[in-house]
């Protein structure tokens, strides 16, 4: 993570419940080097899991809202960064049987292509019809700029381009406001943090940095294609443990 020391101070830090971040949910047993690949059956027992604890999962917008009347509890986030084409066939089946929701990030500049932006196995990304399939299936659609870039050093004109432009691209193609933003590889700073606000989003989510954790820089739990119930418990543990530190 960056060292955001130099984000403005004053912003109100934002208390919600823990955000799991997914991306790919597949059965695939090709090479996964950037450890992207949850399998269908591990995201069915990591969402058993939450059902037992007595936890719903839910978009990170109906968890905004839940927070801010203060009925939270007994909620948990869940997103799907990139907006791969395997989440219609392998995740929003498993999301469904559970009675859960999620956010979905998607790169607005690439629809139809692919994650250009690793160097590793290419993923197929959606395009407008399948974006439009998501939302019509009762899942939250979010902003992922338009290319996957660096934001955190990007200058003003790269900002409102990648930032503003991905919310236009997805409204037009949602008919829809986007609420949500969500910085690629989780970096940010103070301007690319501004840039979301000014845009008109609602709020925006980074990963694991817990400052300023404030509605446009909100913590997320990274999940990985290993975690077992034992890890998804600590890292919900180890949440709460970071809000009341900072």
């Amino acid at each position: 993570m960056l060292d955001n020391s130099a984000i403005s101070a004053g912003r109100v830090r934002t208390a919600t419940p823990p955000v799991f971040m997914y991306h790919s949910i597949s059965p695939s047993t090709r090479p996964d080097p950037h450890r992207l690949r949850v399998s269908p059956a591990r995201l069915d027992r990591h969402l058993r899991l939450l059902r037992r604890l007595g936890l719903r999962g839910v978009s990170l917008s109906e968890l905004l809202r839940a927070a801010d009347r203060g009925a939270a509890r007994g909620l948990i986030g869940l997103t799907f960064d990139d907006g791969y084409t395997d989440y219609l066939e392998h995740a929003l089946p498993v999301l469904q049987r559970h009675g859960m929701t999620s956010t979905l990030y998607v790169v607005a500049g690439r629809l139809g292509g692919s994650n250009e932006w690793d160097d590793g196995p290419r993923l197929g990304l959606m395009d407008a019809d399948q974006v439009r399939a998501v939302a019509a299936a009762g899942q939250e659609v979010g902003s992922h700029t338009m290319t996957h870039p660096h934001l955190a050093g990007a200058g003003a004109g790269t900002l409102a381009a990648e930032i503003g432009g991905s919310r236009e691209v997805l409204a037009d193609v949602l008919q829809a406001e986007v609420a949500g933003f969500c910085y690629p590889y989780g970096e940010f700073d103070d301007a690319a943090a501004d840039a979301v606000r000014a845009a008109g989003y609602d709020h925006g989510c980074v990963i694991g940095d817990y400052d300023p954790g404030d509605r446009f820089t909100l913590p997320r739990c990274y999940i990985s294609p290993r975690d077992t119930a034992a890890h998804l418990i600590a890292r919900i543990a180890r949440h709460s443990v970071r809000l009341r530190l900072h």
